[in-house]
């Protein structure tokens, strides 16, 4: 895991795009009983001194303006190594950043949603090699973009083969996603206001008028194919999609403040986000809870998106992440069978897939050193890439600066949540990749 994620350009066209069960069996009960709670680093194998590095550095990043807030925790074996909160959740507020506060996730619904996706795997209700148009028929007739004619018109020709669901969930099915402008087909996704439409079936049929950007199966491009999953969750559940989560995931965890919105009881605890004014450099609040760039997370959505639509806390989040790192079981409730979270942790990229030529201005995935799970970046050789982790760690991040990890090898996961998007940096590193280094830096005793 470096650091790659996109520039606030980019996302901030995402966060303008942002504007569940019949037949489904709850959660099975399991033996395991693994609920966080604090432990001293030495216990978990590391050095309390250099593990403090990790808080002077974000302490730092928000001393020098970078970011409003930030807020850590680290989990080895299941306990909680280190938390720390720092800053304001609110700089026209001036309030103190707190334990509870509400961050926007953005892109780390995309996890969340893969879960969901693989709870109805488990049912039987549809298996990697279907095609996509099984459960999306719109989607039969789709064409893939070849270039423009003279007149400027874009011309298309015959997918080749049809989008799997092991290519929806491996961005390697062809669909664009309205982050880029240099494209046809990511500027008919702006044009359409794709991400805008009134759930998720218009979105659906909206995209079904849109060509591909590629060949399924040739490329790995960062794409809708989450959102899509979304609406393949509700029309296999026959519940709405944040239904879904509540019922099936987020209730079951103990995730009781995760959603697509935050109610009116909840509101008060959502965090500010904000950006860099390119001119003085430093940040501006997006409106609030709204504004032109910014989803107004205290209404529910038109439509719930299940690439860059929840809300959550560290402590939510953390049990997820403890689930997915504990195999699919937190606190005696199993969500998902070992075999089925190994499944989504396994890199899923044929060696014939050409990499995405520079995945946000990192290394590119689906090459040598980065792989793809099924919703979940895969590290396949860290050291090569000049990170830590262990080999088969997991991560990705949203738009608006929150990170994670988890990484199997080292028993350990990490979150961050800031409130800025693009990230945030401290010196030369942005605050993932130095959170990894010291991190691992205070790993002092690994066999512990």
């Amino acid at each position: 895991m470096n650091s790659w994620w996109p520039s606030w350009g980019r996302f901030a066209l995402l966060a303008t795009l942002i504007a569940a069960g019949a037949g489904a069996a709850p959660p099975a009960r399991a033996a395991t009983e693994v609920v966080l709670a604090p432990a001293a680093p030495a216990d978990a194998g590391f050095s309390a001194p250099r593990l403090a590095r990790l808080n002077d550095a974000m302490h730092h990043a928000v001393d020098q303006g970078e970011v409003a807030g930030v807020m850590t925790m680290l989990v080895r074996h299941g306990k909680i190594v280190s938390y720390d909160a720092y800053g304001r959740d609110s700089i026209a507020r001036g309030t103190k950043l707190q334990r509870d506060a509400i961050f926007r996730m953005y892109s780390q619904t995309k996890p969340i949603t893969g879960v969901a996706m693989m709870m109805l795997f488990e049912q039987g209700k549809w298996r990697l090699s279907d095609p996509v148009e099984k459960f999306i028929p719109q989607f039969a007739n789709l064409k893939v973009f070849v270039g423009l004619d003279k007149e400027g018109k874009p011309v298309v020709e015959a997918m080749k083969q049809r989008p799997t669901m092991a290519m929806l969930m491996t961005h390697t099915a062809g669909f664009g996603y309205g982050l880029r402008d240099d494209n046809y087909v990511d500027q008919q996704f702006q044009k359409q206001g794709v991400l805008r439409a009134n759930g998720l079936r218009e979105a659906m049929l909206r995209i079904a008028g849109i060509p591909l950007l590629y060949q399924p199966g040739t490329r790995w491009s960062y794409s809708a194919a989450v959102d899509i999953q979304g609406y393949i969750v509700e029309q296999l559940s026959g519940q709405r999609f944040g239904d879904f989560l509540a019922d099936h995931l987020f209730k079951p965890l103990g995730m009781k403040d995760s959603a697509f919105f935050a109610p009116a009881g909840q509101a008060g605890r959502l965090t500010a986000v904000y950006a860099v004014d390119r001119e003085t450099g430093k940040l501006i609040e997006l409106g609030g809870n709204g504004g032109a760039f910014a989803q107004d997370f205290t209404k529910p959505p038109a439509l719930e998106s299940g690439g860059a639509g929840a809300v959550s806390t560290v402590d939510d989040y953390a049990r997820f992440c403890q689930m997915i790192l504990n195999e699919g079981v937190y606190n005696g409730v199993r969500i998902l069978a070992p075999a089925t979270v190994a499944l989504m942790r396994s890199d899923h990229i044929p060696d014939t897939v050409v990499p995405e030529a520079s995945t946000f201005g990192g290394p590119a995935i689906g090459g040598p050193l980065l792989g793809f799970g099924l919703d979940f970046a895969v590290s396949k050789q860290p050291t090569r890439m000049g990170s830590e982790v262990g080999a088969g760690t997991i991560w990705w991040g949203g738009a608006a600066g929150t990170w994670f990890w988890i990484d199997p090898k080292n028993d350990l996961f990490f979150l961050g949540m800031i409130q800025r998007f693009g990230g945030g940096a401290a010196g030369s590193a942005s605050l993932n990749t130095l959170s990894q280094t010291l991190v691992y830096a205070a790993l002092t005793d690994p066999e512990k």
